[in-house]
C-alpha cells in the first residue's frame, strides 16, 4: 500500500490523520528499508518487531520504542542508523520547516561537515531576512500571511546553525548569476551580499563563487548537500518541487563527493569570491 493509500484508508475509515512529524519519520524508515532492498516481511525479524507493527511505524500511527535505532545498527549498520536518529530527533522540532526537509534539518545539526551547492536559489542558511522574505513571497502556491511567518521563523532558527556550531565545517559553492538576477531586488541583494561577506569572514564557513564564463563545472547535474557524520561516513541529499532524497548508498555518495570536490576546484577560490562580492556589492 503507498503513502498515498494509507491515508486515503485512514480517512475513509474515520481515523485520525497522524502529526505530520511522524509521517516524515515513518518515510525516512520506509526508505532505509527499501534502500537496503529488503521488504518489511523481511525486515521486521531483523529488528525483532512484528510485521504489523513496522508497518504502522512507517504509516506513522506509532512512535518509534528507544531501543529502534540500536536495532537498526545491528541490522542495517551504523550509516542508517545515523540517518533514523536524526529522524528520531525531527520528531522533537522544527516549526516552520516543510516535513520533507526534517530529517536533513536534524542532521545537519549532527554533522562535522556540511557542502552545499544550489543553482537555483542561494542555500538557505546564508538568505538574510529581505532574501528570505521575497523566496517566501514568490512561492507557489500562496501561504497565508501567518503562515509565511512561520517559515520565516522557522529559517531563520534553522540558520542558528551557523552560531551553534562553531566546529563544524561549513562549504558553500555560489553560482554568480544567481546573485547578479538581484532576486527580490536591489536591497534584497545588498543585502544577501553583506551576509555573504559576513559569513563567509568566519573561520569555518568558506563561501566560493562559480563564475558564469567558467567552460568547466561539475554542477551540471543539478544541486547537491553533503554531510559528514560524527562517526566519518557522508550522506548526500537532494530536493526539488517540494520532495527530497536522503542518500545513504556509499557508492552514489561517493560520486557526489568527487563532484563536489571538483566544483570547488574550478570555481573562485574563497580570497578571489570574496574580492567579486565587494566588486558587486559596489556595483550597487
Amino acid at each position: 500500500m503507498t503513502a498515498v493509500n494509507d491515508g486515503e484508508a485512514r480517512r475513509a475509515q474515520g481515523e485520525p490523520e497522524p502529526p505530520e512529524s511522524l509521517r516524515t519519520f515513518g518515510a525516512v524508515l520506509k526508505a532505509l528499508r527499501e534502500e537496503a532492498g529488503l521488504t518489511r516481511e523481511q525486515f521486521a525479524p531483523l529488528v525483532r518487531y512484528s510485521v504489523p507493527y513496522v508497518a504502522k511505524m512507517e504509516q506513522g500511527r506509532r512512535f518509534p520504542p528507544g531501543d529502534l535505532v540500536g536495532r537498526v545498527s545491528e541490522s542495517l549498520g551504523a550509516g542508517p542508523a545515523r540517518v533514523l536518529d536524526a529522524a528520531v530527533r525531527s520528531l522533537r522540532r522544527k516549526p516552520g520547516l516543510a516535513s520533507w526537509f526534517q530529517p536533513w534539518a536534524a542532521t545537519e545539526e549532527i554533522a562535522l561537515s556540511l557542502y552545499t551547492y544550489d543553482c537555483a536559489v542561494i542555500p538557505g542558511l546564508l538568505q538574510p531576512e529581505a532574501y528570505l522574505r521575497e523566496v517566501l513571497r514568490q512561492r507557489l502556491p500562496a501561504a497565508s500571511q501567518d503562515k509565511m511567518d512561520e517559515r520565516l521563523a522557522g529559517r531563520l532558527e534553522r540558520q542558528r546553525l551557523l552560531e551553534t556550531r562553531p566546529d563544524t565545517q561549513f562549504s558553500f559553492v555560489l553560482e554568480e548569476a544567481l546573485i547578479e538576477r538581484r532576486f527580490g531586488g536591489r536591497e534584497a541583494t545588498r543585502s544577501l551580499l553583506e551576509t555573504l561577506l559576513e559569513r563567509g569572514g568566519r573561520p569555518n564557513i568558506e563561501i566560493q563563487v562559480m563564475p558564469r564564463s567558467a567552460a568547466e563545472h561539475q554542477g551540471f547535474e543539478g544541486p547537491m548537500c553533503l554531510a559528514e557524520l560524527p562517526d566519518h561516513h557522508w550522506l548526500g541529499y537532494v530536493e526539488a518541487h517540494d520532495t527530497s532524497t536522503l542518500i545513504t548508498d556509499p557508492k552514489t555518495v561517493s560520486f557526489m563527493l568527487q563532484r563536489y570536490g571538483k566544483m570547488r576546484s574550478q570555481a573562485l577560490s574563497p580570497e578571489a569570491s570574496r574580492s567579486l562580492l565587494e566588486q558587486m556589492r559596489g556595483a550597487l
